[in-house]
């Protein structure tokens, strides 16, 4: 490995993050797990591969924080659908606040690096 080729931290800011940002795309109506995939993959770097999203989504359902529904699909199986619960609505509100403060706080101290 190469010196600054560490990718281990975006990993872990991956798995930190990944589950808030998926509640954040459900505030906008329900989706099923393939649109969520295809929405993070458009915006890189979310989500390491679709293999990651069901497990994050299984979590999600076990702690309340989204419900789920099937339904029959015109192309395909039946599509299990996700929603946000108002706990998940909850949830990402404490995010969002705690992330801003965080971002900027980073932010700060790379720009003060620059400075430099």
């Amino acid at each position: 490995m190469e010196p600054g080729d560490d990718t281990n931290w975006l990993t872990q800011v991956r798995r930190g993050v990944a589950e808030r940002c998926v509640l954040a795309l459900l505030t906008k109506g329900e989706r099923y797990g393939f649109e969520l995939a295809r929405e993070l993959g458009e915006r890189g770097q979310i989500i390491a591969s679709e293999g990651t999203l069901y497990p994050l989504l299984a979590r999600l359902r076990r702690n309340g924080l989204v419900e789920t529904s099937w339904r029959e699909s015109t192309a395909g199986p039946p599509r299990r659908y996700y929603h946000l619960t108002g706990d998940g609505e909850l949830a990402l509100a404490s995010f969002k606040k705690q992330w801003r403060g965080f971002r900027d706080a980073v932010d700060e101290i790379l720009e003060e690096g620059n400075q430099e």
